[in-house]
């Protein structure tokens, strides 16, 4: 350090051999190789006796030589409390971290509680058994006190008023979060026993059943509602993020969807949950969504939807689902037996709407059952969602058949259901959607569409033969070609976008408004009847 020699040689004795001394030491602290905080602590002593004993000879340093020390001492005291300085950026960030809960399965939680020996355990500050932990979210969730319910075996009115108002508590929270069915439960105390019991009241015979009776979905349903709702509500899970793998694996797909609601509106956690379950995917927050593909370069997690068939079937269905909700199913439905019904019945409404004639009621969507053999399924799959449905369906023996069905399992009330042949004055004997349309219209749509296949071939139809799709059908095979009726009433839907006048003529227009006007007449019947036909 020439610098500050310089500066020394002008100390006078005796106090220049201490500061000789001094600046030998800083130079062999500085020179010496040791571990960084053993360095700096070493420069820093080292600098302090430098500085002292300048400031005993009365010697002031100069600028230079004085920044220089300076710098020397600012690095040394950095890296002599490196460590303790790490130590509480560490801690720092691991508070930053939050506390993860991982679940696999659903908590244990049992329908029977002896609250003496519970409560006795809990005096002598014995460990707790994860039932009793459980048991002890439970009363938290509900209100009530298990010290306080035990020690009120003789005062029978009072403790029977804190257990009903808990279970009022929990059936409400449980009526909101479980769509399955509207569920009662009820705390029942005997002694020192205590039984959470559980009863549906769409049940023919109510009856109330422990809650270790109840089905699997079910209990998990109650456990995790419990746990976690204790947990997070100023629990040790209240913030923590919640690990949760395959939750609703024992709940059908209605109960999921609730399970997915609960977790959505009912927890501030952030939740990471690992499901195989379409119904358990959001399509209306897709985004949030990962794959986890695992190959033989190991586990990739990625928000795009890549990876084989099973990995991508779940998100498929779960959109495919969802699109089918939203586009053929409404808060009221006319179910009719085909896609050629949807298309030519959905494109006349179109034109009705737009022409300022009297269309379906606004809210109703036309949805195709995929045959006269799915009609009563899929009307039963929309009924038992309290939706609106009424059913239009071919005048003929299939559809006779599929209005018997229906009505005689109690599925539609017979007014709820109707006929093609609603659509001419004088009913035929049996008619298709097609039938409405005029014949010559038909006719041309046929040869149109079929123009390859009928090149030098004559068709010969049947007059006798009340369906026009039946006698084209019947023509068609004389001539060794297959009939099918989807390419007509797809060329039809063509031309009512390019030019409705080209396929609807006026007694044709007048048979289809005739038809939605008795469509519509049946679906306020059906309203002023309500949904529940026959209860």
């Amino acid at each position: 350090m020439p610098v500050i020699e310089g500066v020394v040689s002008d100390i006078p004795e005796p106090h220049l051999g201490p500061a000789k001394a001094a600046i030998e030491a800083v130079t062999d602290a500085v020179n010496k190789q040791d571990d960084a905080r053993a360095w700096g602590q070493a420069v820093v002593q080292t600098c302090k006796t430098l500085r002292g004993a300048i400031g005993a000879g009365g010697v002031t340093l100069d600028e230079a030589p004085d920044a220089l020390l300076a710098e020397l001492e600012d690095l040394a005291t950095k890296l002599s409390t490196f460590e303790e300085a790490q130590g509480k950026a560490k801690a720092l960030v691991l508070g930053w971290v939050p506390t993860f809960i991982y679940i696999a399965d659903f908590p244990e939680l049992s329908g029977h509680q002896n609250l003496a020996e519970y409560v006795k355990r809990r005096d002598d500050n014995q460990p707790e058994t994860e039932a009793e932990k459980n048991f002890a979210r439970l009363a938290k969730v509900a209100g009530f006190d298990p010290k306080e319910i035990n020690s009120l075996q003789s005062d029978h009115e009072k403790r029977q008023t804190l257990l009903s108002r808990a279970s009022a508590l929990i059936t409400q929270e449980m009526r909101r979060l479980w769509k399955d069915r509207r569920l009662t439960v009820r705390f029942y105390a005997d002694g020192p026993h205590l039984d959470t019991l559980v009863y549906d009241e769409n049940a023919d015979y109510p009856v109330e059943v422990n809650l270790d009776e109840r089905s699997r979905g079910f209990r998990w349903f109650f456990s995790f509602y419990v746990t976690f709702s204790a947990d997070t509500q100023g629990g040790a899970a209240s913030n923590a993020v919640l690990l949760l793998d395959e939750p609703g694996l024992y709940l059908h797909a209605r109960s999921q969807e609730d399970l997915l609601s609960h977790f959505r509106s009912d927890y501030k956690n952030q939740i990471v949950y690992t499901t195989h379950s379409p119904f358990m995917i959001p399509p209306d927050t897709i985004e949030i969504v990962r794959t986890v593909n695992i190959s033989d370069k190991g586990t990739e997690v990625t928000k795009d939807p890549s990876g084989d068939a099973r990995t991508l079937f779940p998100l498929q269905a779960a959109l495919g689902y969802n699109l089918s909700q939203t586009l053929f199913v409404g808060t009221a439905n006319l179910v009719v037996e085909g896609v050629t019904d949807f298309w030519i019945l959905s494109s006349v409404n179109d034109y009705l709407r737009e022409s300022g004639k009297a269309p379906l009621v606004e809210k109703m969507v036309l949805t195709p059952a995929g045959g006269a053999g799915k009609v009563s399924y899929m009307t039963s799959l929309l009924a038992s969602q309290e939706l609106d449905v009424i059913v239009l369906l071919d005048d003929d023996k299939a559809g006779h058949d599929q209005r018997d069905e229906l009505v005689k399992s109690k599925i539609l009330r017979e007014t709820s259901l109707l006929f093609t042949s609603a659509a001419f004055a004088t009913p035929p004997a049996e008619a298709d959607i097609e039938d409405v349309i005029d014949p010559t219209v038909y006719a041309e749509l046929v040869k149109r569409t079929f123009a390859q296949e009928l090149k030098g071939k004559t068709l010969n139809l049947n007059a006798k033969i009340p369906r026009i799709v039946k006698r084209y059908e019947e023509a068609f095979q004389a001539v060794g070609i297959n009939f099918f009726k989807s390419r007509p009433a797809r060329e039809f839907m063509i031309q009512m976008g390019k030019d409705p006048s080209k396929v609807l003529t006026a007694p044709s227009i007048e048979r289809f408004e005739r038809l939605i006007e008795e469509v519509n007449a049946r679906y306020e019947k059906h309203k002023a009847a309500g949904r529940k036909p026959f209860q």
